[in-house]
């Protein structure tokens, strides 16, 4: 959940600390997951003083579960005195079913008054319960494209990065509004020079694909740059690979190993076969296989596919044919054509699993539909 800087001054500071735990807690919502957590507020100030009530509302929020039935109580006196921070903290405690019991339909209320009052965070998060899969306690806000994009439009207005992204997705995906790639552009390009990477990220993939604007490599570059140098690991993969910009291998692998190590699979697999191949790297088998098999575990196919390979033919890891045939196994039934091929080949040889002919060619025949040259003449080798 964000509780963002851009909107009404509040007049008290909530520790930022603690706030952050709560808010990351909101990773049901799959966007907000991904979103910088913002400042609640300012310092109190001459202009304004908090009543008690408020006051003991956003000290209690603070240190929930503690003290959670006073908490609700203060929170729902001050909300329904109509003070919009409030409405919002409720709504955040009925979200989150911390301070009182989990309920969707009761949050999507109060962050519906404390946006209507034109708090751009509750915009922003009612946007976000329209855009997403709601389901909690067998109760759903529904699925309403267009009543996303509208809250998203009033909160982007006002100048939320994370709204301004949101509403370019729309525009881009067509869903809510009419598809358009220049608008979902404008809207990207707005969150973008906020900082936002999220959004740095998608603004290089237009460039990149010249989607809503000319193509442009050295505009996708420096954006795809923007987004990879603030830890975003999607797009530091990019910069692995190489998109949109063109670069030497150690650069590459630079790029790769930091997006690997955030867990990003795919970039796991390419920084493998980098050290399989010697790109960027001394080449280093074990380094590679050390590398499919991280990917491999978080269900990339390829890594699958070349882990599978690697116990086969013992290259970085020791000779293991059951071991090969469990990722080709994993991979192959992924529609990897390479792994089906060679799943057919264990089988047919026997090798980690009973010999089986037949069993080899249902695998031969998935790989030759997908024009796997190897099922093919595996295939026509059978037939004589």
């Amino acid at each position: 959940m964000i509780f963002d800087r851009f909107h009404l001054r509040q007049c008290f500071n909530v520790k930022t600390a603690n706030a952050m735990k709560w808010l990351r807690s909101m990773a049901a919502i799959a966007l907000l997951a991904t979103f910088p957590l913002l400042a609640y507020g300012s310092e109190p100030t001459s202009e304004c003083d908090p009543s008690p009530t408020l006051k003991a509302c956003t000290d209690g929020f603070e240190r929930l579960p503690e003290n959670a039935a006073a908490t609700l109580k203060n929170c729902q006196q001050a909300a329904e005195q109509g003070d919009a921070w409030a409405q919002t903290i409720l709504g955040s405690i009925y979200l989150q079913g911390q301070g009182a019991a989990e309920d969707v339909t009761e949050a999507a209320k109060w962050f519906r008054k404390a946006a209507e009052q034109g708090r751009a965070d509750a915009q922003f998060i009612l946007g976000q319960m329209y855009d997403l899969e709601w389901n909690k306690g067998g109760r759903s806000i529904g699925l309403d494209a267009a009543e996303a994009a509208k809250w998203y439009r009033k909160a982007a207005d006002q100048g939320s990065a994370e709204a301004q992204y949101a509403l370019g997705g729309l525009y881009a995906q067509g869903r809510g509004v009419p598809q358009d790639d220049a608008e979902a552009v404008k809207w990207g390009r707005k969150s973008a020079e906020q900082g936002f990477a999220k959004a740095q990220s998608a603004l290089g993939m237009m460039y990149e694909k010249g989607r809503g604007v000319a193509q442009d490599a050295t505009e996708a570059a420096k954006w795809y740059r923007k987004a990879a140098e603030q830890g975003f690991a999607e797009t530091q993969n990019k910069r692995g690979e190489g998109q949109g910009v063109v670069q030497d291998d150690a650069e590459a692998v630079r790029w790769l190993r930091t997006a690997a190590e955030r867990e990003q699979a795919k970039a796991q697999f390419s920084l493998g076969r980098m050290y399989l191949l010697g790109q960027g790297v001394t080449k280093d088998e074990v380094e590679a296989a050390k590398w499919f098999k991280k990917s491999a575990e978080l269900g990339d196919a390829w890594a699958q596919a070349w882990l599978g390979l690697m116990y086969k033919e013992a290259r970085g890891v020791a000779h293991d044919d059951a071991e090969a045939v469990k990722w080709l196994r994993k991979a192959a039934e992924q529609g990897n054509a390479t792994a089906q091929y060679a799943l057919g080949w264990m089988y047919f040889y026997g090798r980690g699993v009973a010999q089986d002919k037949t069993e080899a060619k249902k695998w031969f025949e998935k790989a030759a539909a997908q024009g796997n040259k190897d099922a093919i003449d595996a295939l026509k080798e059978d037939s004589r």
